[in-house]
């Protein structure tokens, strides 16, 4: 189904019959970070009734045990970090945005992998988008299924996050665990530069981790749908969809 779409005074079209899945699911073997165990799906027992078909039972009806930060592509709100509670349902009410998708190669910098203000400004220039989605180099399917624990990621420095934020973008869409590096003793200064937390403090603003986009996918400007579980929590299952703009 194509569409004609209006957006800030332009008008293009979009063809919704095919969308661009950038998500990782929850599921057992799949990408996992932060030290947590592999996610458990089991049938619902209750006395010699099973939830499971393949066990007898009369429907599947499954228990799943997780963590939307450490399983998954997930969104998060400023209440990953807030003394207060936010909940990221309540938080983001708009899902369709405009979004820039760029493929980086982080600095290396003392063995850390970090993506600099001048990484982003000679790939942002003079563009504004709503949504920016950070691919990271290299980028094999190896991301699809990695443990993330104890490797270091590439991460966003304080710098560069301030930047983002004067570009007036409001979500970010980033394929490691976490904008932040792993180990940093609770410093957290890319998700507190990004919320502008705690003296300015963004409710709006949304984080997405632990994306992946596929090398077929090319950089440029997309719709996304940012489809986020309805989980009263600071973060939550997400699955990000791009639609390419037909010109």
């Amino acid at each position: 189904m194509i569409a004609t779409i209006t957006h800030k005074q332009k008008t293009f079209r979009v063809d919704f019959s095919k969308p661009m899945d950038i998500s990782l699911p929850v599921t057992v073997g799949g990408v996992k970070a932060w030290y947590v165990p592999e996610p458990i799906i089991e049938p619902v027992r209750m006395g010699d009734w099973v939830g499971e078909v393949a066990q007898g039972g009369s429907v599947n009806f499954k228990n799943i045990t997780f963590n939307p930060h450490g399983h998954g592509t997930h969104t998060e709100c400023v209440g990953h970090i807030s003394n207060e509670f936010y909940s990221v349902n309540q938080s983001l009410k708009q899902f369709m945005f405009m979004a820039e998708l760029i493929t980086v190669l982080p600095k290396e910098v003392n063995r850390d992998l970090i993506i600099t203000k001048r990484i982003l400004e000679d790939f942002l220039l003079d563009k504004t988008p709503e949504a920016l989605i950070i691919r990271t180099l290299s980028n094999s399917e190896a991301k699809t299924h990695k443990n993330y624990s104890n490797t270091n990621p590439a991460y966003i420095n304080e710098e560069a996050m301030k930047y983002i934020i004067e570009k007036g973008i409001q979500h970010l869409l980033f394929d490691t665990p976490s904008v932040d590096k792993e180990i940093d003793n609770g410093a957290l200064l890319a998700h507190k530069a990004f919320w502008e937390y705690p003296q300015n403090t963004n409710t709006k603003r949304t984080i997405t981790e632990l994306i992946y986009v596929p090398n077929t996918i090319f950089d440029g400007t997309y719709l996304l749908d940012l489809q986020v579980a309805p989980f009263e929590n600071d973060a939550a299952p997400a699955r990000p969809l791009l639609y390419r703009i037909i010109n």
